[in-house]
């Protein structure tokens, strides 16, 4: 048998006497507190912002906080059971609604262990890797097992009684290990479970901004973290959530969406569903036809799109933004995001939530004076827009463009394409010769503006100059090459032979009888006697009696 005076069992007499000892004391110590920690009968007596005040049958009133009721609604008279965990520094006693049971024993230490049951401890110190907490006896807790994070929070856990489990139990080597993030974990999952029971999609809690990311915000809603998404927040674009919310505001939330297992619950919220939709009264508000201002919020390639109110965005297509065909080729190129622009409201589909906006309307419709700008008769310059196999189009002023067709290009020689003697941004010089502004459409002319026989024909004569001319029949003369006049005084004579004789006797000899013409007009008027009758082809002398320098006409008659 071993000799009970060895050494070794020397020093397990002096062990069992260590923790014979240590649980006689704490039996003594905590006798009042094991008896707190029962589950008793607490009535409400006030509910706050933050916590549950009850009256317990103790002096102090005991204190609940709100978020430990997992979204549960009490009211003063209510009878809810709750443990007592201790004292705050106010001197209220610190309830729960969770039974925790101080183990008076070793036995009840063990049990504790087997059944993996809440016990209750104190923080006696911060050791090297954790905690040194009070269960009865010294337990060890791992800080990775605390629930808290950092240095500061080590330190204010110091003195605090908490909930913790057993996780390691060793007699021999007093080794006690505990841990107090399982508990925390639990009753989070308690209360999420016991807040799903309770909510249901449309309902509008009350909660408290616990942070905020880039695609929205957490609100703690009872112990439980609600997802506010950034599009939910306000019927406005919101780049940010930290722009209009902050950590610790209270907010008013409508539940949209429960969705998960038991193990990946998740609660989606809105503010905005509790307010309005601000469509419901667009189309009482905005009219086709409205000046509006607003901001311009986002650019794409078909348009931008501006915010005319809040949540109310109208869309200006890249076609409505210059009166100028083709020269939007990037909306950036007109407008900016952020800017302040005025557009007129074209058009208003509430039912599916689209706005029609102009820009260039706002600006004043360009063809709406053209006429009285641009009257037929007037010389323009501009560059060539654009160009088709009939013509080219021409700029004369922002949004204002007139069509040279391909017969008005040149008056010298016979052109197929307009691309064969322009291309575009040339500038040329054209004339007015036709407008319609309500077709918004210019006919030019460069060929007009380009001087003729007939030009400096005008130039070097006026009424009443005598000049010398070619009958090319009873009433029109030719005074020279391309310049015809009309004769006042016709040939009387009757001879039809005679006039179809010197008919055909002109068209002879054409070219020979235009020569004889040239050399008249040199040598100065005709001797033929005035009384002679006209006949075709005949050159005779004629006084200028009426030039119509607009229009290009000359009369004459016989000298």
């Amino acid at each position: 048998m071993p000799n009970p005076e060895t050494p070794e069992n020397q020093a397990g007499a002096e062990t069992t006497e260590s923790f014979g000892e240590i649980f006689a004391q704490y039996q003594k110590t905590h006798a009042r507190q094991a008896a707190d920690t029962k589950q008793i009968k607490g009535t409400v007596i006030a509910v706050t912002a933050e916590a549950v005040f009850f009256d317990i049958g103790y002096k102090s009133e005991g204190i609940l906080p709100l978020t430990a009721l997992g979204g549960e609604t009490l009211k003063p008279g209510d009878k809810v059971s709750v443990s007592i965990k201790g004292r705050d520094p106010d001197g209220y006693y610190e309830l729960s609604r969770f039974k925790v049971e101080r183990p008076m024993d070793w036995d009840a230490l063990e049990k504790a262990f087997r059944d993996k049951a809440a016990v209750l401890g104190k923080v006696t110190a911060v050791v090297k890797g954790g905690f040194s907490v009070d269960v009865g006896v010294r337990a060890f807790m791992p800080a990775s097992r605390s629930g808290v994070r950092d240095a500061a929070e080590m330190e204010n856990l110091v003195g605090h009684e908490i909930r913790c489990r057993i996780i390691k139990l060793d007699v021999a080597d007093e080794d006690v290990v505990v841990d107090r993030r399982a508990i925390a974990e639990e009753e989070e999952r308690s209360a999420k479970d016991r807040l799903y029971s309770q909510i249901k999609e449309g309902d509008v809690l009350s909660g408290t901004v616990r942070s905020l990311t880039d695609y929205g915000a957490f609100i703690d809603i009872g112990g439980v973290d609600a997802l506010l998404h950034v599009g939910d927040i306000a019927w406005s674009r919101i780049s940010k959530p930290a722009d209009v919310l902050s950590v610790g505001q209270q907010v008013d939330v409508k539940v949209l969406k429960l969705a998960g297992d038991a193990d990946k619950r998740r609660i989606s919220v809105g503010m905005k569903q509790l307010q309005p939709h601000p469509w419901d009264a667009v189309g009482q508000k905005y009219k086709a036809g409205d000046r509006v201002r607003g901001t311009v919020t986002r650019l794409m390639d078909f348009g931008a799109f501006v915010e005319l109110d809040s949540g109310i965005e109208g869309l200006i297509h890249i076609s409505e933004m210059s009166w100028a065909k083709g020269k939007v080729r990037k909306t950036s190129d007109v407008v900016k995001p952020g800017e302040t622009v005025e557009v007129v409201v074209l058009g208003v589909n509430a039912a599916e939530r689209r706005i029609s906006l102009g820009l260039k309307q706002a600006l004043g419709d360009p063809w709406a004076d053209a006429p009285q700008r641009f009257p037929v008769g007037t010389a323009i310059t501009g560059p060539v827009t654009s160009l088709t196999k009939f013509g080219a189009f021409v700029q004369l002023a922002e949004g204002v463009e007139g069509m040279v067709h391909v017969s008005e290009i040149s008056a010298e020689k016979r052109i197929n394409q307009p691309a064969d003697v322009l291309h575009v941004a040339q500038t040329v010089q054209a004339l007015v010769i036709g407008i319609d502004a309500d077709k918004r459409q210019m006919r030019l002319s460069m060929k007009q503006l380009v001087p003729t026989g007939i030009d400096e024909y005008l130039e070097e004569h006026k009424e009443g100059d005598v000049v010398t001319g070619r009958f090319t029949d009873e009433s029109r003369v030719e005074l020279g090459d391309g310049i015809h006049a009309l004769c006042r005084v016709a040939s009387q004579s009757t001879s039809s032979p005679a006039k179809s004789e010197a008919s055909k006797e002109a068209k002879a000899d054409l070219s020979s009888l235009s020569s004889m013409l040239q050399a008249r007009w040199k040598s100065g008027p005709s001797s033929t006697p005035k009384s002679e009758s006209a006949r075709a082809g005949q050159v005779r002398s004629f006084r200028i009696v009426k030039i119509d320098r607009k229009t290009k006409k000359i009369e004459v008659e016989l000298a």
